[in-house]
């Protein structure tokens, strides 16, 4: 898929302003209050900004931390990492490899088979429940 670029203002026309703070000014919602964490339904997490599929639901587990969290994205190429030295703290920050809209952060404390948490904010995902 090709790189989606808009301006400032042309994301805050689509986007409402929590979901807009989130994912183009890296915030981040508080926990356990998104509305996808306890989501058990099967289907697709895509990205709330360009529809981009990000993660499947047989991915999601309950890590207990107040955000939806995965230990695998769909495929490869559809996160990017950056390094994020903000809040005092060394983190890696997940994007959406296609529009940069800031997801969460990676961590190296999930389970069985990558021991990879990505850590996600609900409001940066749309969940596309499986028919």
């Amino acid at each position: 898929m090709d790189k989606i670029k808009k301006t400032p203002e042309q994301w805050r026309e689509e986007l409402d302003p929590e979901t807009y703070r989130v994912t183009r000014e890296k915030g981040t919602e508080r926990a356990f209050t998104g509305a996808l964490n306890d989501n058990k339904a099967q289907g697709t997490y895509r990205c709330v900004c360009c529809g981009q599929p990000l993660f499947e639901s047989d991915t999601k587990f309950d890590s207990g931390c107040g955000w939806p969290s995965f230990y695998q994205a769909l495929d490869s190429d559809v996160i990017n990492e950056h390094s994020d030295n903000s809040l005092m703290m060394q983190r890696t920050e997940i994007v959406c490899s296609r529009c940069d809209g800031h997801l969460g952060h990676v961590f190296p404390d999930g389970p069985a088979p990558t021991g990879l948490r990505y850590c996600v904010n609900s409001v940066s995902l749309k969940f596309e429940e499986k028919k």
